[in-house]
């Protein structure tokens, strides 16, 4: 071989691995699906019923993160359009608001399963609906001796029962529980804060409690309270009482006046991972992997079978138990998305004072 074709030929071999350097990188960089929850107690439940075994049935891995449900992370990743989240857990009136801005794909439900196999409110156009949860009264019956709180208007009842209380910090559902406390019915509480006068009167019943509150953001947090006597009695969601009853925790549920909703899977607009996306949210979605979470930690399954096959121990401890919902209030999501930003934003200028 000539000295210019040995040249050529190195020149041909150093471009070959240089371009190879550019691809091989490309294909290693392709990020593992991402799937966001709400952390704590609740997201180890998840992983032992969707990520672990959806890692071990396709080979592949999965990245679970939490969040506290702030929206605007998910906006700023698609107007920069640097997504970074694939699947999401959202409560109903965000997942209104984010697909009506566009934040969300739309759902291809032939990608996921048939509609007639979920509740009806389990199927939307940006969404699918994975469980049903609550809001409830709970406290720790080894520091409340005897009698407890049986509602929300106890929950006021600082005499009786001293000591602090947490709520979340949010205008929902703070407000609705302050008119349930205040001896509003649950039928009437939308109609109330429909008007100027409902939404002063749940502030002023607020106010009353103001100085023995402290605000939780997480759900991890009440059970924590409750556990070190930093609260005597607080909101919280269902599940994370239960799991921490299961654990040892002389923990009490109230379920009447309970506030209960749905949350869904949701795929953030721009997602690179979108096949991979439908196919956990259709795995998740299989009543029997639902079914595995319910016995984990009890929220309400979505898929029909799954509702019909929930084991009758775990059952009484779901919202959606016929007992459960005596008193029960249904977070109005429609509702919610008219009134949503006004109202938090009222919320935290009263909260700040």
């Amino acid at each position: 071989m000539s000295r210019i074709s040995m040249f050529k030929f190195a020149m041909f071999f150093v471009a070959v691995t240089f371009l190879a350097g550019i691809a091989m990188p490309t294909i290693s960089s392709a990020r593992d699906l991402t799937v966001v929850g709400w952390g704590g107690s609740y997201q180890e439940a998840q992983r032992k019923a969707y990520f672990n075994p959806f890692i071990k049935k396709t080979g592949r891995q999965l990245l679970d993160e939490s969040y506290n449900g702030e929206m605007a992370k998910i906006k700023a990743m698609v107007e920069t359009k640097n997504v970074t989240w694939d699947v999401v857990q959202v409560e109903a009136p965000e997942l209104i608001n984010a697909c009506e801005q566009g934040l969300l794909e739309i759902i291809d439900w032939s990608k996921v399963g048939s509609k007639k196999d979920f509740i009806p409110d389990a199927v939307g156009e940006c969404g699918v609906g994975t469980i049903v949860w609550a809001f409830i009264l709970a406290y720790d019956a080894d520091r409340i001796k005897g009698e407890g709180p049986k509602s929300w208007a106890d929950f006021w009842n600082v005499k009786k029962w001293p000591g602090k209380r947490a709520l979340r910090k949010s205008a929902k559902p703070s407000l609705e529980i302050a008119l349930l406390a205040d001896g509003v019915k649950p039928a009437d509480v939308y109609n109330v804060l429909s008007t100027e006068e409902g939404i002063k009167r749940a502030f002023k019943k607020l106010d009353e409690l103001k100085p023995h509150l402290q605000w939780w953001e997480a759900g991890a947090q009440p059970p924590q309270w409750l556990a070190a006597g930093d609260v005597v009695m607080t909101s919280a969601y269902n599940g994370r009482i239960s799991a921490a009853i299961k654990e040892g925790r002389n923990f009490k549920i109230v379920w009447n006046g309970q506030c209960y909703a749905l949350d869904s899977w949701v795929v953030v607009k721009g997602s690179p991972n979108l096949d991979q996306a439908y196919e956990f949210i259709k795995f998740a979605s299989q009543p029997q992997i639902q079914a595995v979470l319910s016995a984990e930690m009890p929220y309400g399954p979505t898929h029909v079978k799954a509702v019909a096959s929930v084991d009758a121990t775990v059952a009484p401890n779901l919202p959606t138990y016929p007992a459960n919902l005596k008193g029960a209030l249904a977070i109005n999501t429609e509702w919610w998305v008219d009134h949503q930003a006004e109202l938090n934003e009222r919320f935290n200028v009263w909260a700040a004072k």
